[in-house]
């Protein structure tokens, strides 16, 4: 279901009524149980993004970051070669090797 979705960061109550809109007949918890399960398998990833609730979206091993935009809530994803080289400096100059990451930008439009 979240593969062919608009979106990629649904939360669960999204993935519901996208159930319930199939003629699916299932159970909020029901949903809550299974994306938790495949949050645990590896499949989705959660993401708790400030001033929102969770929302989760697939698992497909390629690395990015996220734009939120605090008047939307639209959430735009972006790879940028040079802030993850970045990371990296910084992590080995203070002696460290990055084993994971996230970075999240809270972004809202420009006024013109």
């Amino acid at each position: 279901m979240l593969e062919t979705a608009d979106t990629r960061h649904l939360s669960a109550e999204d993935v519901y009524k996208m159930l319930l809109d199939a003629g699916d007949d299932v159970g909020l918890a029901t949903v809550y149980r299974v994306l938790t399960q495949f949050e645990s398998a590896g499949l989705v990833l959660r993401h708790n993004f400030e001033g929102g609730h969770a929302v989760f979206e697939l698992n497909n091993d390629e690395h990015h970051d996220h734009m939120v935009c605090t008047e939307t809530g639209k959430v735009i994803e972006f790879f940028d070669p040079v802030i993850e080289k970045r990371q990296k400096v910084l992590a080995e100059e203070y002696g460290y090797d990055i084993v994971d990451h996230k970075l999240t930008l809270y972004v809202r439009p420009k006024k013109a």
